[in-house]
């Protein structure tokens, strides 16, 4: 999906402030919100590449106007009301009309704490099937662009790199946004950065992880 949230390799954002303080959160509203939604009793069917999608729709001047977990608040209320587990209006006045069936009740910070601290998502699965390329393989990104989420950056779309690491295979980020569980290989591919901006003095090369049908030989 082509949108404001794909801001690699854009012009007019300015410099990339790598000297910036981290923090994780920059005030106390932005905690609470992320505790809130990692305790959320949370459908089967919601996804990262889910939840991304969804975010990608906010509209552009919104998305670059309000802050990280204000866009998070926004996506996961625009999830709630998608798959029935809250209405609008009681998303809006903060009051329940009751539980809907199937979803336990929301955990508390100590089973979050411990959860989190036990687990680790793994998207790798087993694969079967040959892989298309090998280590040092030519390779070119397909120019394409859908409507759905997608993890081709826009900036990489129709350049030439090279492969230089097999990686195994990997849930495809593109049919998981639509509930679709399927893996697919993915590589390292390494991209000269003078070739993706022409023009500049630039010595390096970029490298991504990328989805086998992103790719075709070169």
């Amino acid at each position: 999906m082509d949108g404001i949230h794909d801001l690699g390799g854009r012009q007019g954002f300015g410099k990339v402030d790598v000297d910036e303080k981290e923090e994780a959160f920059h005030s106390d509203w932005e905690a609470r919100a992320y505790g809130i939604v990692r305790a959320m009793s949370k459908p089967s069917d919601w996804t990262l590449d889910k939840f991304r999608f969804t975010r990608e729709q906010i509209e552009p001047v919104v998305y670059l106007s309000r802050p990280y977990y204000d866009q998070w608040l926004q996506s996961y209320a625009a999830l709630m009301v998608g798959s029935g587990v809250a209405s609008v209006e009681e998303l809006a006045t903060g009051k329940s009309d009751g539980g809907k069936a199937g979803l336990g009740a929301p955990r508390g910070p100590e089973s979050v704490a411990a959860e989190k601290r036990a687990a680790a998502v793994q998207f790798d699965r087993p694969y079967d099937k040959p892989f298309r390329f090998d280590r040092g393989a030519a390779v070119r990104t397909k120019p394409f662009a859908h409507k759905g989420h997608t993890r081709l950056p826009s900036y990489i779309r129709g350049h030439e790199g090279r492969v230089i690491e097999v990686r195994g295979a990997f849930i495809f980020p593109d049919e998981a946004a639509q509930g679709i569980e399927r893996a697919e290989p993915m590589y390292t591919v390494a991209f000269a950065a003078a070739d993706i901006w022409p023009g500049e003095d630039l010595d390096h090369a970029v490298h991504l992880d990328l989805w086998e049908s992103y790719l075709e030989p070169a």
